[in-house]
């Protein structure tokens, strides 16, 4: 799911991608809310809540907010730098690589955290957490072609709604392959918006238990994700190389 391109990809490898990293996202996402109260993944909410502190003379709360979006800008820059080295070098594994990348940076943010004293370690870890959400959604959103967006669930619930109105049209009137395509579709984003739910209720529930510890099993679920399609990335190229 992190080596296949293009025409290679399929719907099922887009939806073991997005259930996989959606997972991932909801929970960094709720768990980061439940430490320090932001979202590292709602850029909608985020940019919202700036505008109303700004209009209420709350400086301080809207500039941290803003930085929350820079960083998701930042992190979202970051990933596309290190795909277009990647391609421009024929590296398949270069999303796998990515999603390395997050879970390392994943755990030095935890251990920070845990090292640091709260406000200051707060603060880098919200940053530090966007920055990470905009390099996944990024991946992501470039590996398939923007058919699976693990964070974006604005995005997600708008096309579920015109994928529910076209298909309401009913068989009569929807070409049988237009339809299979938005049902398709439908399953996809339906699991990503369970999944990033079910991601959400974990990392709640794990940082209730074990605090930013939760962070590096989370990063620790990523490497399973990503060494595998690594392994399978290297095999290919030592097959087409003999």
């Amino acid at each position: 799911m992190l080596i296949q391109v293009g025409q290679a990809r399929t719907i099922a490898v887009d939806l073991r991608l997005a259930i996989w990293l959606s997972l991932v996202a909801g929970a960094v996402n709720a768990a980061g809310f439940r430490a320090l109260g932001y979202f590292s993944a709602n850029m909608t909410g985020n940019v919202s809540m700036a505008s109303d502190m700004l209009a209420l003379g709350r400086f301080a709360g809207a500039f941290w907010l803003l930085m929350l979006l820079l960083a998701f800008v930042l992190g979202a820059f970051v990933s596309g730098l290190l795909i277009a080295a990647g391609e421009r070098r024929n590296l398949r594994g270069i999303y796998a690589f990515s999603i390395l990348l997050e879970a390392g940076l994943l755990v030095a943010l935890a251990l920070l955290d845990l090292i640091w004293t709260a406000q200051a370690g707060g603060q880098l870890m919200m940053v530090g957490l966007s920055m990470l959400m905009g390099l996944q959604n990024a991946a992501t959103t470039k590996i398939s072609d923007a058919k699976v967006r693990t964070s974006h669930v604005s995005g997600i619930a708008t096309d579920l709604g015109l994928e529910l109105a076209e298909l309401s049209r009913g068989r009569a009137t929807l070409d049988p392959a237009r339809r299979d395509v938005l049902l398709a579709r439908l399953v996809l984003h339906l699991a990503t918006l369970f999944a990033f739910f079910g991601g959400g209720i974990s990392g709640v529930w794990g940082y209730e238990r074990i605090g930013p510890v939760v962070f590096v099993i989370i990063a620790a679920l990523l490497v399973l994700i990503a060494l595998p399609e690594l392994r399978k990335a290297y095999r290919s190229g030592e097959s087409g190389r003999g």
